[in-house]
This record gives C-alpha cells, structure tokens and sequence, in this order.
C-alpha cells in the first residue's frame, strides 16, 4: 500500500468555520447536533408532505427523456464530475444532450438562463459553467427546473440530464442517479438538522444506480448493506494554467509546496488528490460556492496556487502567472457503461411509444 505524501496544515477561510462545525457533528465525533433532534422531526413530516403533494398533483413528464444526478446527503459527493462524464459519453454516442441545473451562486437577469460562451459564473453559477466549458452543451439555469428542460427542448436536446435535482420532485425523470461520498459516507445516518440527509437511507434503494465517488476497501451503506452500488474513482488529468490556458501535465508541481484553493463542499478530496499526483499543498478552504476576491490570496508565502476548476471559473480576471487549476476525470466500469447503453435505448422507445417522437 503506497503512503501519500504528507500535506501542510489547512488554512480554513473564516467563514467555513460554521461549516466546519455542522461537518464535525455530522461526519465526525461531535453529538451537539442531537440536541435539534425536534426540528428533525418538523423536517421530515415537512419532506414527506412535500414530496407527496409533488408526485400527486404537480409532477410533470416530459417527451424527452430526464436523467437526474443527485444524492441524498448536504455537501459534495462528486456530482459534477460524473455529470460531466455522463455528457461526454452521450456526446460520443451521437446524442445532443443538455444539462438543467439551479444554479446556485449566480444570478441572471431573467430565467430560465441559458448558458453561453459569455456567460459567467456571477450569472450562472459555478458549476454550471465548469459543465458548458468542459463539454459545450446546452445549459440551462433557474430555480424552475420544468421551466429550464422546456427551454432546452426548444434548443433541440435529445436527451436532459438535471445536476441536483435528486428532491425537486416537479419535474418528471426516467433515471436516477444518486451520488454518495465513498470517505464520508452518509455520516451520522441521520436526517438534517441533526445529520446530513435530505432523504433518509432507504431513497439509495429506488433509484436505477447509486455511483460511489472514491469507495473505502469497508465502504457499506449503514442499513442497506446488500446495496449495489457503482465504484467511481477520480483520476487527475492536467494543470492548466489560468493567465495562459496552456495545459500541463501533472507532474509540472510534483515535490513542490503549493496553495491549494478549494471551495467545495469537501475540501480534502481536492487534497487527497494532489497528494496522490505527488503535490504537497497547504490547503486554504473557502465556502462553497464563494465569491473570489484578489484579497482572498494574500497568503503568507509565494507558493505556486493551485484550484479546482469551479473555483478557477471565477478567479481568471485576476490570476497570477503561476495560478493553476487542476482538471479530472470520471472513470466508471466498462460494465457501467454497458448498463446505462441499454437503459436509455429503453427510455427512448418507451417515450416513443408513448409521446410518438
């Protein structure tokens, strides 16, 4: 078994401290959070009354087929990099799929947003520009999801797939998608306030695949320990440098000491990452989704800065010449990919049996 180069101490911005608090009572050994167990039980009466008035009376279907990538926990599980492989692979197979996304951290004009080469994050929100530039299909944006798949069916998709819309239960999916951290797991097993669960647990069994970002050698779902699940291990792909664009090869900063700039919901994946590519990095983590000021790098030494790719998106009008954001790769079973072939053939000539398209 290989050891992974060692990493400084974390630099954790201020405003992650609330956070930080939240992630020890949820994934660590802190217990104050059973202290809220009453607004637990407000939240899932609240839940399972919403869910069922959506799927009574609200739920809407439609004539092309609806691949949702969600989970079932608060925080990053990986959604987005297997979203975009997900992309990819239909692009490959001569689909012309398009992506509906809230777009948490920006704010358009008018929605629903539809994405363009101009487009920026402050528009539409990190991740859903980290997903047009990484694959240049149609995104669409806003809080109504149903409104933004309509709008990408106007721009001729075949095929829609919803980053996160795992709970919006109005809009009508073929596939489900559910996401879990293979190092965190599903934390306490508890439903928020007191754990990390939007859903509880049982959800994983509903859906048509439940894909395990970077799975521990023990890694088992507490209650479902016969769950069948899909391993996904992320691989790092190059360093592109923010002042230039050129793309480097990972080893560009082995064996050096670098910033690590991450605002994700899980910071120390970035980290494991880079240690794995032989990078020692002291990482500086900032709120997900955070709005990146020049001042925001005024760190104590002249490291070189390495970011994740969301969080470049908003940097590159003030990038340094030595700024670099790192780029990664989904990788998935042959086996996977075999299944989720014939599951959309399936789809395809369901919804022309019965749209007629």
């Amino acid at each position: 078994m290989h050891s992974s180069p060692p990493t400084h101490p974390s630099a954790a911005h201020p405003r992650t401290a609330k956070a930080d608090s939240w992630q020890a009572a949820w994934y660590g050994t802190r217990r104050w959070s059973f202290w809220l167990l009453p607004l637990n039980w407000l939240f899932v009466l609240a839940s399972a009354v919403r869910r069922y008035a959506l799927l009574r009376w609200q739920q809407k279907t439609l004539a092309t087929p609806v691949i949702v990538v969600g989970n079932i926990s608060v925080g990053g599980t990986g959604k987005t990099p297997l979203l975009i492989a997900l992309v990819k692979w239909l692009q490959a197979q001569g689909y012309t799929p398009g992506v509906v996304s809230r777009g948490y951290g920006g704010r358009a004009e008018t929605y629903p947003y539809l994405l363009s080469a101009q487009s920026t994050a402050a528009q539409a929100g990190d991740e859903p520009v980290t997903i047009y530039q990484q694959t240049g299909c149609a995104v669409c944006v806003g809080p109504d999801r149903l409104a933004a798949a309509r709008m990408l069916e106007d721009q001729g998709c075949d095929l829609l797939l919803s980053d996160d819309g795992l709970q919006h239960y109005r809009l009508g999916r073929d596939i489900e998608i559910a996401v879990v951290d293979g190092q965190r797991g599903l934390g306490n097993g508890w439903r928020l306030p007191v754990g990390p669960l939007r859903e509880p647990i049982s959800r994983l069994a509903t859906v048509d695949w439940v894909i395990v970002n970077s799975p521990s050698a023990d890694f088992a779902v507490p209650g479902l320990a016969d769950l069948y699940f899909i391993p996904m291990q992320i691989q790092p792909h190059a360093l592109v440098n923010l002042s230039t664009g050129a793309a480097h090869d990972v080893s560009l900063l082995a064996a050096q000491s670098v910033n690590a700039v991450a605002g994700i919901g899980n910071p120390q994946r970035f980290i494991n990452t880079l240690a794995e590519s032989g990078i020692t990095a002291q990482l500086h983590a900032f709120p997900d989704h955070h709005a990146y000021t020049a001042s925001d790098f005024a760190f104590a030494n002249q490291w070189p800065l390495v970011m994740t790719e969301k969080d470049a998106v908003k940097c590159k009008a003030f990038a340094q010449p030595d700024w670099y954001y790192l780029t990664i790769n989904a990788c998935l079973s042959d086996a996977f990919w075999s299944a989720f072939a014939q599951r959309i053939e399936r789809v395809m000539e369901q919804k022309k049996s019965r749209f007629g398209v």
